[in-house]
């Protein structure tokens, strides 16, 4: 997102999606959202398949953490699902938005755990994080706050050499805030194709905040995908995609939702009103878009705790990246 300032009883399975046509649920036009997750449930039932898109779920009941994957794995599933073809891991934890220490850690070494799933091996391999967003508007600020968290070290190695960091046994990560372009004047990729070209990482991580459809997954979701990232896409404010084609390295994108579209929830809320008042779903449609085009515009909404939330959650993907990375 960019804002410019002025098991343990756990359950498995598997769906695999490729022979009949996508169907969509009854949401009135398509909610706007960076979790591929969410756009996956946009479609009729769990049971609908997609072609060329398999999605995976873990449960862990004990902890109350929902691991779902949704793999598009060809140009029919990304044409269905909107997405670009890659890995898409949501990590769903209720309890992240809390204040419980002893609930953060296990989320810690979930994500890392995921981070190295994506990545692959990650011991000495050059890492720059790059912490997007507005760092003076709290709901944007969490790639820059993780970023001043984050344990860097390529300056270390640097200075005292290859020995010093094999006796410590210490990887090699840097890291930037580039900014959004209402700052700089210039876009996040131009920024991080000319740090790339002089430090020469072998991986970039983004790190940005998400628009989310559903308030009940705002500062408790976890998603990361290895095919990159458009910053602001989901608050229609679109800039040029991070991704491997475009900064030339292999980019790992890790978001949570802090916003949800004030559109959706008008939506969804007159949506479950009305059919409980009997009227038709055509009739509801009608109604829907004419309130959208008169009263509502580009507005998102941010729980009140958002301060407390993002230094917490930011807290919580700097720890596990310094375990991937540091």
């Amino acid at each position: 997102m960019e804002v410019n300032k002025h098991s343990n009883n756990s359950g498995n399975g598997e769906i695999n999606m490729d022979n009949k046509p996508e169907k969509h649920d009854r949401t009135f036009g398509m909610p706007r959202t960076d979790l591929a997750l969410e756009v996956r449930e946009t479609f009729e039932d769990d049971n609908v398949e997609i072609q060329g898109v398999v999605l995976k779920e873990d449960y862990d009941k004990d902890r109350g953490i929902r691991v779902s994957t949704v793999i598009i794995k060809d140009q029919r599933g990304a044409d269905a699902m909107g997405k670009p073809m890659g890995t898409y891991i949501t990590i769903e934890a209720p309890n992240l938005k809390d204040s419980d220490e002893s609930y953060h850690e296990p989320i810690t070494l979930e994500i890392a755990k995921y981070i190295k799933k994506l990545v692959g091996n990650t011991e000495g391999k050059e890492v720059l994080i790059a912490g997007l967003g507005n760092k003076d508007v709290t709901p944007d600020a969490l790639g820059p706050q993780v970023v001043d968290n984050l344990f860097v070290t390529r300056h270390l190695i640097r200075e005292f050499g290859s020995e010093f960091q094999e006796r410590h046994h210490m990887g090699n990560m840097s890291a930037i805030s580039p900014g959004v372009m209402g700052q700089t004047g210039m876009e996040a990729s131009e920024v991080l194709r000319g740090i790339i070209q002089e430090t020469k990482p072998k991986l970039v991580v983004v790190i940005d905040a998400l628009a989310a459809r559903s308030i009940h997954r705002l500062n408790t979701t976890i998603q990361i995908t290895n095919t990159g990232i458009s910053p602001g896409s989901g608050v229609g404010n679109n800039r040029k995609a991070l991704n491997k084609e475009s900064l030339g390295v292999d980019v790992i994108a890790l978001g949570i939702p802090t916003v949800v579209d004030a559109k959706t929830i008008v939506n969804d809320t007159l949506e479950r009103f009305m059919s409980k008042q009997g009227f038709e779903e055509k009739q509801i449609g009608q109604f829907i878009n004419e309130v959208n085009e008169e009263t509502i515009g580009n507005m998102f909404v941010t729980p009140k705790n958002i301060d407390e939330s993002i230094k917490r959650m930011s807290f919580t993907v700097s720890e596990a990246l310094n375990k991937c990375f540091a």
